[in-house]
């Protein structure tokens, strides 16, 4: 059964198995317009501190006991209570983040069903190593068991909010351990809708918990800077993922991080020419470019260049549906970059500005998807993360200068390779510096797969038994036989 607070609209909290407000809170804004359509309450430090003494409480009742099968049992019962109320999570997710409904009918909530039935299957395909060893003392057997790290603190970012926050709990509950969460405060209502259903199917108390408010100096500093939590798993910006990993060194705790990317886009002359420019469309301008995995650098073979620069071109001015930026604030930042191509001597190639809709959309945050030329590699809008439907094109003349090109950033995340030679392609995806590299393709995921980056894209991987290995400790028992 939905709960209900006093007051209009508001998001709920979930702490030790109930549903929790607050009398401080801020409101909760649609993107598309402006508008005001809820409230969002601010935990105080006492919240966040009961939600960890919550979860340490789970890990040592019923939770903690919990078979591997029963916790796979209960993850498939999440999936099966998101699937059933499927159109409630796809609304919440396009009216605060703004997003076009088919991307949350497509990607968004399908693949938070997905990621809970994984980690369920996973749990059946976990093998523990076993060695039989001699030594002058005698036979023994040497094998492995996993344990949960114990308190797991996970913040997710506002792109993709149940998403992400979903690809972190997944394989953190599949581990055994107990959960605080933090999604964005600017994305906060898919979170308080898969409490929800988590409470409907009868998990136990603790064993999952939500909180929300800002992150400096509020409730994601008071949960990550908490000496009784044992593991922090945080997908965001760089800037804050150095500030948590400060917090977390007083405690020596374990992270995993996925933060931002600069990515860059490979197109050869040899390429499928419009399969490279959809894709590169596709790469930079999906959700408005609020993507991490989204390409803002773009490098083309000269011999192709001015070509693929007007049919991209012409391709940003024809999208429409495209949604917002998240906030005012994300929309000024992105046209400031805007203005600073201009001022670096970028020539614009489309957009760089704000639409004009002559309707309610008007008053929301939206930016113009935008194709810039012209900037030499050490400008600002070529080496900083922007995060808006933007990208830059430039062109090269041989495969070592664009892997040269692709590597020179302070980031690491994907990197896209067009070319129908496949010897060229296997000969460049190990030399980029990046964690993902896709050919011929951009975004196709496999949840097996080890996703994240290196440089400033972040520590560790997701994906499949990468995450389980992140959210357990391997511990060896040696017996003499």
């Amino acid at each position: 059964m939905r709960r209900t607070a006093p007051g209009p609209d508001p998001v709920a909290m979930y702490v030790a198995g109930s549903f929790r407000w607050a009398d401080d809170t801020f409101p909760l804004i649609d993107p598309a317009d402006g508008a005001v359509i809820g409230a969002v309450p601010e935990a105080p430090r006492c919240l966040v501190d009961e939600a960890v003494r919550a979860a340490r409480g789970a890990l040592s009742g019923s939770w903690g006991s919990m078979s591997a099968q029963d916790r796979a049992t209960a993850l498939r019962r999440i999936a099966d209570g998101i699937a059933a109320r499927f159109g409630e999570f796809v609304d919440t997710e396009v009216r605060e983040t703004g997003k076009p409904r088919a991307l949350a009918e497509t990607m968004d909530i399908p693949r938070a069903i997905d990621n809970f039935r994984a980690y369920a299957d996973l749990l059946y395909a976990r093998r523990d190593s076993a060695f039989h060893t001699a030594s002058p003392h005698g036979q023994a057997l040497n094998y492995t068991v996993r344990r949960p790290l114990g308190v797991v603190a996970v913040i997710s970012p506002w792109n993709l909010p149940l998403l992400l926050l979903s690809w972190k709990v997944a394989p953190a509950l599949a581990a055994g351990n107990a959960v605080v969460a933090k999604p964005s405060e600017e994305t906060p209502g898919t979170a308080a809708l898969l409490a929800e259903v988590i409470h409907e199917t009868g998990f136990p108390a603790g064993a999952f918990n939500l909180v929300h408010g800002h992150g400096a100096g509020a409730a994601g500093e008071f949960l990550t800077g908490h000496p009784g939590v044992d593991a922090i798993a945080f997908t965001g910006e760089s800037a804050t993922g150095s500030a948590i990993m400060r917090a977390a060194a007083d405690h020596v705790t374990p992270v995993s991080f996925e933060l931002g990317g600069k990515n860059a886009a490979l197109v050869f002359a040899d390429a499928d020419f419009e399969a490279a420019v959809e894709g590169t469309a596709r790469s930079a301008f999906t959700h408005s470019g609020q993507i991490c995995l989204c390409t803002e650098r773009v490098y083309v073979e000269r011999p192709i260049f001015d070509r693929f620069v007007a049919a991209l071109g012409e391709r940003a001015r024809e999208l429409t549906g495209y949604g917002p930026m998240i906030s005012a604030a994300h929309r000024d930042k992105v046209l400031s970059y805007y203005r600073l191509a201009v001022e670096e001597g970028a020539t614009v190639v489309a957009g760089g500005g704000v639409p004009d809709f002559g309707d309610r959309r008007d008053q929301g945050f939206h930016v113009e998807p935008t194709v810039l030329t012209g900037l030499p590699p050490t400008a600002r809008t070529v080496r900083e993360e922007i995060f808006g439907p933007v990208c830059h094109v430039a062109p090269f003349d041989a495969e070592d200068e664009a892997v040269r090109l692709a590597n020179d950033s302070a980031y690491g995340l994907a990197v896209t390779v067009w070319t129908s030679d496949l010897s060229r392609a296997h000969r460049v995806a190990p030399r980029v510096e990046a964690g993902i590299v896709w050919v011929n393709c951009w975004n196709l995921r496999d949840l097996r797969t080890p996703f994240g980056g290196v440089k400033a894209s972040g520590i560790g991987r997701e994906g499949g038994e990468y995450s389980l290995d992140f959210f357990s400790e391997p511990v060896n028992v040696c017996v003499r036989i």
